[in-house]
């Protein structure tokens, strides 16, 4: 058996907290923590789209994501001008995710960017950007609408990712940096709170895995999305 961070068996989240409206002079923001990971995720919305949108007659979501130099524990140089290829890696995943579950005819002529900060890493920072950045782009919409900027909330569902891995043989859910590091398999898995899947990235760091294997993995993910989006849910109702 794999000792697990806060005491957790096999299929449970890290623990999750999401406060609503940590940066107030953005239109929708919130500040996500599973377990030792922070993020702080911002929806800034502009009255203009791409060039190349602009005769669409519809609007634009995208991402940024970037990693605070202290967030792990040496320092990382900032990334300034041209970025790295996973950072590119990881906003592109935050903004396909985004973007799968937005009418984008609802925000005709405005681009929203959510930038996602990592304040902490301790595994898990691309799929605790998923989840957080719906939250904050949910949450901006609800502005617009309250503002009489758009009629409804563009947004079908809400989406969330999640990871899962095979460590030292023991299949587990949401992994920490020292069983990512450690896994045999490594799956982050993005979905909606419907079930749908969105994207899924998997990687075999050693021996090949089954589908078998695959299949019981994503059963995994879909369940541990599904108590992130009633979560996130629940931010929206209270």
């Amino acid at each position: 058996m794999v000792d697990r961070s806060e005491g957790r068996n096999a299929g449970q989240l890290r623990k999750l907290d999401i406060k609503m409206d940590a940066a107030p002079f953005a239109e929708g923001s919130c500040l996500i923590s599973t377990g030792q990971t922070r993020v702080l995720c911002t929806a800034s919305v502009q009255e203009e789209v791409p060039s190349w949108r602009e005769k669409s007659g519809k609007g634009w979501v995208t991402a940024e994501y970037s990693m605070l130099p202290r967030a792990t524990h040496t320092r990382t140089r900032r990334e300034r001008g041209r970025v790295s290829g996973r950072t590119q890696e990881i906003q592109r995943l935050i903004g396909r995710a985004l973007r799968s579950v937005v009418d984008m005819e609802v925000i005709a002529g405005k681009t929203v960017i959510v930038d996602c900060d990592v304040i902490q890493a301790d595994g898990g920072t691309r799929t605790a950007c998923v989840t957080g950045a719906t939250v904050a782009l949910g949450s901006a919409f609800d502005n617009l609408v309250r503002e009489g900027l758009i009629d409804r909330s563009p947004m079908s569902s809400l989406v969330a990712g999640v990871s899962v891995g095979i460590v030292r043989g023991q299949m587990l859910l949401d992994l920490d940096y020292s069983e990512d590091s450690a896994a045999q398999v490594d799956l982050n898995v993005i979905a909606t709170a419907k079930g749908e899947l969105v994207e899924v990235q998997g990687t075999a760091e050693g021996q090949p895995f089954s589908r078998d294997n695959f299949d019981e993995m994503l059963d995994m993910a879909l369940s541990g999305i599904e108590e992130l989006t009633a979560f996130q849910r629940q931010l929206f109702t209270e």
